[in-house]
């Protein structure tokens, strides 16, 4: 169910049409240079990862290290994270201005320092579960809790808007912050690329957190 509602969830975030369920678990076709199809599977399945052959196609298995072959260009761990949102307001510091703004099953959240960009999130609305993604705090206004003022901002929306479950992908560090916040692991992720030869070195997904 978690799995399920991420794939819905970040197809919604990204603006990509929505996900579709295959045998293995489910394709979503994003159509961007270099992210052609994504497929999210509950378990790793080594037929569907050997017959894939058009680079730029990408696996989220929820496993931890799973056998790819060298075609395969491997990111760095990722986790799959739930949380039971609550109503809590945020607390945001007084020199900063946080703005929520709902959109139809999507929910952004913004905070700016003088008119500048410093922190932001959204998150989409997936049944009774919220989706959070791509929440980054600049790096000069890092360290100050606005992370943590967005996540609070989007949980208490989406709980308005009648989710109560929180999920997200996070990366390791994401890992750290979000356990210390109450979310708890549901299972490691693996991220990998299929890469034509001498492809370049690719990041994964910007950071949830």
């Amino acid at each position: 169910m978690l799995l399920e509602a991420w794939t819905a969830g970040w197809a919604l975030c990204r603006g990509t049409p929505p996900p579709v369920v295959v045998p293995e678990g489910y394709r979503i076709d994003v159509g961007l240079p270099g992210h052609l199809t994504r497929y999210v599977l509950p378990t790793h399945v080594p037929e569907l990862a050997a017959r894939l052959t058009a680079p730029g196609t990408w696996l989220k298995i929820c496993a931890e290290s799973p056998a790819l072959d060298e075609r395969w260009q491997v990111q760095a761990p990722e986790y799959l994270m739930s949380t039971r949102l609550t109503t809590e307001a945020p607390t945001c510091p007084p020199e900063y201005e946080l703005e929520v703004i709902t959109t139809g099953a999507l929910i952004h959240a913004t905070i700016t320092h003088h008119g500048e960009l410093a922190a932001r999130g959204q998150a989409a609305l997936a049944q009774k579960h919220a989706v959070f993604d791509q929440v980054i705090t600049e790096p000069q206004h890092q360290r100050r809790g606005l992370g943590t003022t967005v996540m609070q901002a989007l949980g208490r929306a989406a709980h308005h808007g009648g989710a109560r479950t929180g999920v997200l992908v996070a990366t390791a560090d994401g890992l750290a912050l979000y356990s210390r916040l109450g979310w708890v692991l549901a299972s490691p992720v693996t991220a990998a690329r299929l890469c034509a030869r001498g492809c370049p070195e690719l990041r994964a997904d910007p950071p949830p957190g």
